[in-house]
């Protein structure tokens, strides 16, 4: 019983020491060479002013709930594509409903003024 974990297991240690190798190599063999430019703040484009803990404004959060909701609306309709000869009139209908309630949200989101940024 335990033999079928074998590979498991196996292909489990051997991504760990490749991916620690790499790591490893990286850290020995790679430049190291840090100045101003590179430690400078990047993304946001200015300095922390706060405590790392600070409270982050509800509108981010939300903000990146709606990117995933919409996001995996078309995660969802890929597989469907691929099937949908298969699937037939009953596939292309739950697909329709599964979209409108998508495009119910989207629309209440847009009313609400979720999508708005200040």
């Amino acid at each position: 019983m335990l033999e079928n974990y074998f590979p498991i297991l196996m292909f489990i240690i051997i991504g760990f020491l490749i991916g620690g190798g790499c790591i490893f190599l990286g850290k020995v063999m790679g430049p190291s060479r840090p100045d101003a430019e590179k430690n400078s703040a990047y993304e946001c484009g200015f300095e922390a002013f706060e405590d790392s803990r600070m409270k982050f404004d509800v509108r981010y959060y939300l903000v990146a709930i709606l990117f995933i909701l919409f996001d995996l609306e078309i995660a969802f309709l890929f597989p469907w594509a691929v099937v949908f000869k298969e699937l037939g009139l009953f596939g292309f209908g739950a697909m329709m409903v599964f979209l409108a309630i998508l495009v119910v949200g989207f629309v209440y989101e847009w009313k609400k003024g979720a999508l708005e940024w200040e």
